[in-house]
């Protein structure tokens, strides 16, 4: 056998499912000069021993997409590689016993077909028609997906194999790696059994060994590996003799999956009592191996399946499979860059690995080759997750996520298993105030206040309705007549400076710096124009700048700008997110409030809006910032964090004559939406442009230079396809979701984006893309919640101070 070669542009560690069809996609794409490193044989971890479903079903639109572009590779793979693959398209039945869940799979549904997945809601007899050995008590209707089935894991990993080989690709068995060290130049020096080599590139897509190769770079990966098991009956004499084979069976709210597997039937439950394994180290080996039975964890699984498919109970039991699945505290996969490594990549972490090895490969490749993927998966970003993902949060997230695999998406659920992981030195104080909290980058942020008698507890529903509706509303009401004041821990804060940063900043915005002393909304575009971040630029000095974005982008910021950085050292960056707080007053009464604890003259002529000023606050000094997300008079108050209570405590006793209020998350949500003031990663990400997002009064193409000009002047003179705008609902007791189907007629001409009340208004809103030629105010269109239409109207931007008097009083 021919020597590991010496050097490769792309080494890529692991030969299971995920590994093989990311080899196999670089070199679709032309980087052939590809190695992939397995320890042992190809499938010998996680891969050999999966279920091998492959659903189409989710309730994130990217990885909905993922998974769509997965089963349509699958279908054509063995065809296209010679290889052959045994995979039944047998399509799928998911069973609802209650209205919210019939509810999540109409917006599911409406997802799908968006994606042109021919999904479909069916009655209880549409249900026994599809799948007849099912029984129909507590049933109100069931999803079916035509295109969901099982795969081979091990013929589909083999057939990336032979594919990526005969493109020129290289795959080394029995080559365990056991050292990675950073070279200067930004390789890697990759140390094998079988000797080194040096990578420009790696990707970690070692299963549930990944965590392992992340040490070697300094990395602790967000993931941890439980026990899943699955069971195979013998041979059921219900399946004898059917032509066809039966659909795929999901049960979600009993929690398991149940098909046929050659004459028999395989049932395979998410129990309550989830197991972590191996927290105190891997072994030097599992390849092909089992852990013990443990059928007593699964006995009442195995009760309700056989009552809901009493075949299930007539026959006896074939073999048992317990086996370490990789799980990340969401559930979703790493798949991009390693936080604070340059050219290192992540695409690990699946718990659902057949289903998404095809996409995943395909978005590692783009990632490679091209600098971005096709898709914004910043809900598999590897950067989502900062410090505050230690081993304990992560496992305590994992087995809570395991014991939820198939719970309902509710809008105001808010789990609590490893929290609080971060939190402002104001908690204690608002949570005796009845703050209700919500965890947002790691950081605990007041969601809503419950007043007194008021109880805390959540009921869990798609309407708008609950303990916590009136209560924001109150919030809101007090934000508009009188004062409010919010405790907003956690952004993302960068200081850039030094005699090149203002022409280097200038060369990373779409639009033009802030003059000393001003602060502007910026947005950071890719090379193809899709909007990579968006951050308040305040310009401290001539040379000097504040970046401030959101709290979850921080690593992703970070390291976003850390890579444009110059190489002659004329331009610093430097992450100062831990040393400041935020309070946020706003309200007409705001200038009565904060003049009562700052000498700072507070005037519309000496604090403009749009304008930065150091401030004095009791015992603090800070920066205040004439802007909010709320669009009331109001400041940003950036402070240090340990002054953070004294200053609240000096604002709130200035601020009760004039009936000062707290308020939270939700309440600054529907206060934002009203504005029609974008979110990042939900109107905002890759996928769209400014000029798409209608944000062309940022956008300064007459600059000479910046990332992403060409392609934004070539969207300019064609015209964008879509734009997004503000619409207002006639939504009933549900608002829109995201990414719910904006309709003309019998088209589909647009997404919701954001969508919610709008207290002030008394109105739903919501922000969708849609086709350009309706982005018109007044046009009449059409949003699907939750399976019924309803009339929405293209409004002016923003809905609430068109004019924008009450943020420059």
């Amino acid at each position: 056998m021919a020597e590991l070669p010496s050097h490769a542009q792309v080494v890529v560690i692991g030969g299971g499912a995920v590994g093989a069809s990311t080899l196999y996609h670089l070199a679709r794409m032309g980087c052939r000069d590809a190695v992939l490193l397995e320890r042992n044989e190809l499938t010998s971890g996680s891969t050999w021993h999966a279920a091998g479903n492959c659903p189409n079903f989710s309730g994130s639109w990217s990885l909905l997409k993922l998974q769509h572009y997965s089963t349509q590779l699958y279908a054509g793979l063995a065809e296209a590689v010679g290889y052959a693959i045994t995979y039944h398209r047998t399509g799928s039945v998911r069973l609802a016993q209650s209205r919210a869940r019939l509810q999540e799979f109409h917006h599911v549904t409406a997802m799908a077909r968006h994606q042109g997945l021919d999904f479909a809601v069916l009655t209880p007899r549409e249900l026994k028609a599809r799948h007849p050995l099912v029984e129909l008590h507590g049933l109100e209707g069931a999803l079916w997906d035509p295109d969901d089935g099982d795969i081979d894991p091990a013929q589909l990993t083999q057939a990336f194999a032979k594919g990526a080989r005969e493109l020129g690709a290289r795959i080394e068995r029995f080559c365990a790696v056991t050292a990675i060290a950073a070279l200067p130049s930004g390789a890697w020096r990759v140390e094998t059994e079988k000797g080194p080599i040096v990578a420009e590139q790696v990707v970690n897509a070692a299963g549930y060994r990944a965590a392992e190769i992340g040490r070697m770079v300094g990395r602790e990966l967000p993931s941890v590996v439980l026990s899943h098991q699955y069971l195979v009956t013998e041979d059921s004499p219900g399946l004898l003799g059917r032509d066809d084979k039966l659909p795929l069976l999901r049960d979600p709210d009993d929690s398991y999956y149940l098909r046929q597997e050659r004459q028999g039937l395989l049932l395979g439950p998410y129990e309550w009592q989830a197991m972590p394994m191996w927290l105190d180290g891997l072994p030097t080996d599992f390849s092909f191996q089992l852990y013990p039975d443990d059928l007593d964890r699964l006995e009442r699984y195995i009760e309700l399946a056989c009552a809901r498919v009493p075949a299930l109970g007539g026959v006896g039991l074939r073999k048992v499979i317990n086996g370490p699945i990789p799980y990340t505290p969401d559930g979703n996969p790493l798949i991009g860059p390693a936080p604070g490594l340059r050219n290192f990549y992540e695409c690990c972490g699946f718990s659902f690995g057949i289903a998404q090895a095809g996409g995943a490969g395909k978005a590692m490749a783009e990632w490679i080759v091209e600098g971005e993927p096709e898709w914004d998966l910043w809900s598999c970003d590897p950067r989502r997750y900062t410090d505050f993902a230690t081993k304990s949060y992560v496992v305590a997230k994992a087995v809570e996520l395991y014991q939820h695999e198939y719970a309902i998406g509710f809008p105001q659920e808010e789990r609590p298993a490893g929290r609080p992981a971060k939190v402002s030195p104001l908690y204690e104080k608002l949570k005796a105030k009845g703050a209700v909290f919500g965890a947002r980058g790691g950081w605990e942020r007041a969601l809503w206040f419950a007043a007194p008698g008021v109880t805390t507890e959540v009921e869990l529903t798609f309407a708008r309705e609950g303990n916590w509706f009136p209560s924001v509303a109150a919030e809101c009401r007090a934000v508009a007549e009188r004062v409010g004041l919010l405790d907003l821990p956690g952004f993302a804060r960068f200081e850039v400076q030094g005699p090149g940063a203002a022409a280097w900043l200038d060369r990373l915005i779409a639009g033009a710096l802030p003059r000393p002393g001003r602060l502007s909304l910026a947005y950071f575009c890719s090379p193809r124009g899709g909007v990579v971040t968006e951050m308040t630029v305040t310009r401290l000095a001539e040379d000097r700048f504040w970046l401030i974005g959101p709290a979850a982008g921080e690593w992703h910021d970070r390291d976003w700008l850390a890579a444009q950085l110059p190489d002659d050292r004329s331009v610093t960056l430097e992450n100062v997110t831990g040393r400041w707080g935020t309070l946020v007053l706003a309200g007409p009464r705001s200038r009565d409030v904060l003049g009562q604890v700052t000498d700072s003259d507070l005037s519309t002529a000496a604090f403009p809006w749009l304008a930065a000023r150091p401030v004095e606050v009791g015992p603090a000094r800070g920066l205040a910032l004439r802007v909010n997300y709320v669009g009331e008079l109001g400041w940003e108050l950036h402070l240090p964090v340990e002054a953070l209570a004294p200053v609240y405590d000096l604002l709130w006793a200035a601020g009760t004559p004039h009936g000062i209020a707290d308020f939270g998350m939700y309440a600054m949500d529907s206060l934002r939406l009203e504005k029609g003031y974008r979110a990042w990663k939900q109107d905002l990400e890759i996928g769209y442009s400014p000029l798409a997002a209608s944000l062309d009064r940022f956008v300064r193409l007459d600059k000479a230079d910046f990332i992403g000009r060409e392609a934004l002047l070539k969207e300019r003179q064609a015209g964008p396809d879509q734009r997004l705008v503000p619409l207002v609902v006639e939504a009933g007791a549900e608002d829109a979701l995201f990414c719910a189907t904006v309709w003309q007629g019998a088209r589909r001409v647009g997404l919701v984006t954001s969508g919610g009340y709008g207290h002030r208004l008394g109105k739903s809103v919501a922000l969708a893309y849609v086709a350009a030629p309706l982005a018109v105010e007044g046009i009449s269109l059409e949003v699907e919640i939750y399976g019924a239409r309803r009339a929405a109207r293209v409004t002016r931007e923003p809905l609430y101070d068109p004019d924008n008097e009450r943020l420059r009083a």
